[in-house]
């Protein structure tokens, strides 16, 4: 039988959602399909969303697992407001997402999967299929449970098996809607089951069936055409944020001439660090997973004192166990680089979801008067330059410096053009000389304030360090109160000073104005497009978006200054915009705040400036 050619819809940009049980495979299907968007050359942002449960209960909304794409021929900054396409594979996963989902959108479903049973549990009282409740979306009744097992029948393939293969033929049929080639997706099944060639050719039946049910349904008259956005030329990856921080890591001990070494414990959303850095022993990165977070930090401080470039990775309650230890690398003055992957708090939290919370703790979460240095990154793909930037500013100024990223970065991915060595800036360590003449362990540059490292096993160069208060210069112990005050203000000033090696705050649009809208880390996405789209409508709207925090750029006061009022925008109660007012006493400090597990979206952003505009 012949098929009916589908005509070709051209779209600027599209938002897929896959959504399912926890055991659905949704997040495996969102990776992939977001490799072959990559491929065609589209630019992306994702986002994944799971449950904090290993298991979570079958068909509940608790039980949820999602991943989300936004694709696009234009430079995509967020993960998408509102799903032009929505997979779902049960009625639980139906019903916590619709909200999300466009009106004349298109949901998939697999209608083997709303038994009465199931769509009970999910909280429904009728079918929403049969319901006419979706009416105003093309909703695409699927049987892919079933049509799954009746591809894979001449296989011989257990029931089990074939039940676990349904989200691939979901897929193929995404790949039809989308006029994707299913090659790199045979590619990618190749390479994943090399042991198991049999696994390989049952992902490729499956796939393939559905991509060619996909073009047997009448109702679906169109296919969607994405074009492939214009990029600087280069090699790209879609690339996580956890990976590409721990690839920026792996860049700036290169580029130091330092080794890596990196002592952490597993932790919700950061264990990938580690987990990627492991597989990186050919490069040099020794890792070492401790038995605690403790442990973790102190083994990665004993690495810095002996001249390893040492890193820890955690997340909140993780930074809260290691505090007392980056006392010890405060005072010791030894460079020690601290990855916080965000997650939502306090204590165990929401472990799979994202917030901006810990900037307080980063900021001032430790006995003593312990200031350290502290930047964030804001996409997924600028956690390698970010990270880069964080092991730079640790050892060239001697000091423990906090990088937060969050859950959403962390898991999130975008497309990453992999720089080339020579493009990234020189990392000059001030290693001490063999027989330095007068070397003293607390002798320091009176321009920068920063002491030598020096490497134990150099000869001339023995020296005692620790986290008792020392003599300035000579390192002697002492508790003389006027010491004290010098080596308080030293450190501090040390911390200062890094401001004169960082670049002064940019703004995107003009240097006045009614109104400047501030955000830091992950944020950046949804803020930026916000602003534009209101800079579009010709209101007077500027964005100072934050990666520099402790010290903050030198030209932040000035900036400030200019705006009738400054909006600033956190996935927190106001933690920034608190930091703010205590070094810039300005009465015209506004807060829009989040505490949902969820990114803004463009529209509570944009009203919210309109509001601001409005009023006087």
């Amino acid at each position: 039988m012949t098929q009916k050619k589908k005509n070709i819809i051209e779209r600027e940009e599209v938002v897929v959602k896959f959504v399912g049980d926890s055991g659905d495979g949704m997040q495996l299907t969102g990776s992939i399909f977001s490799d072959s968007a990559a491929i065609a050359g589209n630019d992306l942002a994702t986002f994944p969303d799971f449950p904090a449960e290993i298991r979570a209960p079958q068909n509940t909304i608790a039980g949820v697992s999602g991943f989300q794409v936004h694709v696009g021929k234009e430079k995509i900054h967020t993960i998408g407001d509102q799903v032009d396409v929505l997979v779902a594979m049960n009625p639980a996963s139906l019903k916590a997402n619709l909200k999300w989902v466009k009106k004349g959108a298109t949901i998939l479903v697999d209608a083997d999967a709303f038994d009465e049973k199931s769509i009970e549990k999910a909280g429904y009282k009728d079918n929403p299929l049969t319901d006419n409740s979706l009416e105003s979306y093309l909703l695409l009744k699927a049987k892919i449970t079933t049509l799954t097992k009746e591809s894979l029948k001449d296989m011989g393939v257990d029931t089990k098996t074939a039940e676990r293969s349904k989200n691939m033929f979901a897929l193929g049929m995404l790949y039809f809607i989308f006029d994707r080639d299913l090659k790199q997706a045979f590619h990618y099944f190749e390479t994943k089951f090399k042991k198991n060639p049999r696994l390989a050719d049952i992902n490729k039946v499956v796939l393939q069936s559905g991509y060619n049910y996909a073009d047997t349904i009448e109702a679906l008259e169109s296919v969607i055409h994405v074009g492939p956005a214009k990029m600087k030329k280069g090699r790209y990856r879609n690339i996580t944020g956890n990976v590409a921080t721990a690839w920026g890591l792996l860049a700036a001990a290169e580029k130091s001439g330092r080794p890596l070494f990196l002592g952490s414990y597993p932790i919700t959303p950061a264990t990938e660090i580690l987990m990627e850095l492991s597989l990186h022993k050919s490069l040099g990165a020794r890792v070492f997973q401790a038995e605690d977070e403790i442990a973790g930090i102190c083994s990665a401080i004993g690495a810095s004192y002996t001249g390893s470039m040492a890193c820890t990775t955690t997340s909140g309650p993780g930074l809260s166990l290691k505090s007392e230890a980056i006392g010890l690398a405060v005072i010791t003055e030894l460079p020690l680089i601290i990855v916080n992957v965000q997650r939502g708090g306090p204590s165990t939290g929401l472990p799979t979801k994202s917030e901006q919370s810990d900037l307080y703790q980063a900021l001032f979460g430790r006995n003593g008067e312990c200031p350290v240095i502290v930047i964030a990154a804001s996409t997924p793909d600028n956690c390698f330059y970010y990270a880069f930037e964080a092991a730079k500013l640790s050892m060239e100024h001697m000091t423990p410096c906090i990088l937060l990223t969050d859950g959403a970065l962390g898991f999130g991915s975008a497309l990453f053009r992999i720089p080339k060595m020579s493009e990234l800036p020189a990392i000059k360590p001030p290693i001490a000389k063999a027989n330095e003449p007068d070397f003293k362990p607390y002798k320091r540059d009176p321009e920068t304030l920063v002491r030598k490292w020096a490497i134990p096993g150099t000869e001339g160069l023995r020296h005692r360090i620790g986290g008792l208060e020392k003599e300035n210069i000579t390192g002697v112990v002492t508790t003389d109160p006027m010491n004290h005050q010098v080596m308080v203000d030293l450190r501090a000033a040390k911390v200062e000073k890094v401001a004169d090696f960082i670049p002064e705050q940019t703004l995107d649009g003009p240097a006045k104005g009614d109104l400047l809208v501030v955000s830091w880390g992950g944020t950046y996405g949804s803020v930026h497009q916000a602003v534009q789209k209101v800079q579009a409508e010709g209101k007077s709207v500027s964005h100072a978006h934050f990666n520099y925090i402790m010290p903050l750029p030198k030209n932040t006061g000035k900036i400030l200054k200019n705006f009738k009022k400054i909006l600033v925008c956190e996935l927190n109660s106001g933690q920034f915009v608190n930091y703010l007012r205590m070094k810039f006493p300005l009465p015209n400090f506004y807060q829009i705040n989040k505490v949902q597990a969820l990114p803004f979206t463009i529209q509570e952003l944009t009203e919210k400036f309109n509001q601001m505009l409005e009023e006087k």
